[in-house]
């Protein structure tokens, strides 16, 4: 079974579908218009950006947090520059798909769900790692949080 047969959550099934259902030259365009669509960060982060974690694999200055709320919904927030559209779309893809998710959905995303976009051809690897990182930074904050809220 490949990782595109795993069941993903529906919004980040629509994302990736988007993109594979897009010509490849084009899917560079494509995320370009989806990095127009990263929420703002809510005051509380805007305010607070030490808040916020810095994504290291990522070539422009990063910044994401995974929240679960008390009800165990997560919310993904992250800061990209402008001028950094790829990684910008990268960041607002997570925003979009994890978001609403309950966190054992979070943590049930493939590792490989980046590569999953078919991008591997526009984009460098050394990006989609930065993706990668978002994700794993991502599930690493929602395991902190569920076991803080363990004790």
């Amino acid at each position: 079974m490949s990782t595109n047969d795993v069941d993903l959550p529906e919004a980040l099934a629509e994302l990736r579908d988007a993109f594979l259902e897009t010509p490849e030259r084009d899917r560079l365009q494509l995320l370009l218009e989806v990095s127009r669509e990263l929420p703002p960060l809510p005051a509380r982060y805007a305010d607070a950006p030490e808040r916020l974690e810095r994504v290291q694999e990522c070539q422009s200055p990063v910044y994401a947090f995974a929240e679960v709320d008390d009800a165990g919904v997560v919310a993904f927030h992250a800061s990209a520059p402008e001028e950094a559209p790829t990684t910008r779309g990268f960041a607002s893809i997570l925003a979009q798909g994890l978001t609403g998710l309950t966190a054992q959905q979070v943590l049930d995303v493939p590792e490989d769900f980046p590569l999953q976009l078919g991008l591997t051809k526009v984009v460098s690897l050394l990006r989609l790692n930065g993706m990668a990182g978002m994700l794993t930074r991502a599930k690493r904050q929602v395991r902190e949080q569920l076991a803080a809220a363990q004790i």
